[in-house]
């Protein structure tokens, strides 16, 4: 069977989809779409009947790419007030020979979840550490060995219900059931996921539109996180005062004009725009970078004193991704806070080269790799379907856990 699925991610400014193929290790993109946001605020959802729009747009597009309706997917939700618990669970072994298969992986998990509750926070994984079997041994992965018992040592992930609940009331009411929920910072660290880094501690910093999410990872585990409401908005917001011109205008120059670095800026390169008071004006690429610069280099100082307060341990790698991070120059700004040794994220998937998409593209790879520990197998498509996608692209557990809320989350 071949495994496919798409991934959700809704940002404050823009909500994106992406549908994948992993072949053996690699991830083959098979359609991508994006669409403006509308309802959500700081990286959380406050209206969600704005968000159907955007939701429904992303959907139809991938869906025309490859010829077949999108009924299922994993959806990215914001680290926000995340909470990290370490948590054990203990089975014991019943198969024929004691031999552990997927099932009893997922019972183990499932018990060491059920070991701890909470009425304000909502499971979002249990990311195991390690297994153990009865003489002791501890491994990664215990399927195919024999044992009487098996305990699982993992790190419980969950967050405040206002941070995923909107969104699956959304997708309940387009029709798409989603099959698994996890942090974005664990989309981002599966996208640049290699085994030195399984080994090390380090931390990942996606740099978005209205938050900039750091989060720690411990032998390529997720230990902890924090959200700062910071991000490329504030840079429009800057400059839109300065030069008393309209947001939508401020956001384009940032984006077409504007460097990361001022001194790598032409003060003969300049543009004219109108102001609010409908005036042209004359703003030169020196001026507008220098504002930049500054609101960048204060995001990254306020990343820089937060990593202390995330960990004690020592950090080996520095992480940066996100939309941000594609701005020109951004390398150069980035060196002056935290010197040459971090590293810039390079998305590398064919047809998705920004940084942007490395939550949604992580979590595919997440998710394939948490099917392959549970050895399930899966494809949010038929094998029915899985044929008749082949044929286009040569051409060219249980109800959902928003039952109870649904109806007030639309209507309230």
């Amino acid at each position: 069977m071949r495994k496919i699925m798409a991934c959700l991610d809704v940002g404050s400014d823009t909500v994106k989809l992406v549908v994948g193929e992993m072949v053996k290790k690699n991830l083959n993109i098979l359609a991508v779409a994006e669409a403006y946001s509308n309802g959500v605020k700081d990286g959380l959802v406050v209206d969600p009947n704005a968000l159907l729009e955007p939701l429904k747009n992303v959907i139809r597009k991938c869906e025309e790419v490859i010829g077949l309706q999108i009924h299922q997917m994993v959806v990215s939700v914001p680290a926000i007030d995340a909470s990290y618990t370490v948590v054990m669970g203990n089975i014991n072994i019943n198969n024929e020979g004691f031999l552990i298969d997927g099932k009893d992986v997922i019972h183990v998990i499932q018990k060491a979840v059920k070991s701890v509750r909470s009425e304000d926070l909502e499971y979002v994984s249990m990311i195991p550490t390690s297994f153990a079997l009865d003489d002791n041994r501890v491994v990664k992965d215990p399927k195919g060995l024999t044992s009487k018992t098996l305990s699982v040592r993992g790190v419980l992930v969950r967050a405040p219900k206002k941070n995923i609940y909107p969104i699956l009331a959304c997708l309940e009411k387009l029709g798409v059931d989603v099959v698994d929920i996890a942090l974005s910072s664990i989309g981002d660290y599966f996208e640049y996921k290699s085994k030195e880094y399984d080994k090390e501690v380090g931390v990942v910093i996606n740099l978005g539109e209205e938050t900039t999410t750091m989060a720690i990872f411990n032998k390529g585990v997720l230990t902890n996180s924090k959200v700062l409401n910071l991000g490329g908005k504030n840079i429009d917001n800057d400059i839109s005062f300065i030069y008393k011109i309209p947001l939508d205008t401020a956001k384009e120059l940032k984006e077409e004009f504007a460097l990361a670095n001022k001194n790598m800026a032409q003060v003969s390169d300049t543009v004219e725009v109108t102001d609010k008071s409908s005036r042209t004006i004359t703003i030169n690429q020196f001026e507008i970078s220098e504002v930049v610069m500054s609101r960048i280099l204060e995001i990254l100082n306020i990343a820089k004193k937060e990593i202390n307060s995330l960990t004690k341990k020592e950090i080996s790698y520095i992480i940066f991704t996100g939309g941000l991070t594609e701005f020109k120059d951004f390398n150069l700004t980035l060196q002056e806070v935290f010197g040459n040794e971090v590293i810039v994220g390079k998305v590398m998937e064919i047809g998705v080269r920004n940084n942007k998409y490395s939550s949604c593209l992580g979590l595919l790879k997440y998710y394939a790799y948490n099917a392959k520990l549970k050895d399930k197998d899966y494809s949010m498509f038929s094998i029915e379907e899985q044929q008749e996608l082949s044929g286009t692209i040569l051409m060219n557990e249980n109800d959902s856990i928003m039952g109870k809320l649904f109806g007030y989350i639309f209507n309230g």
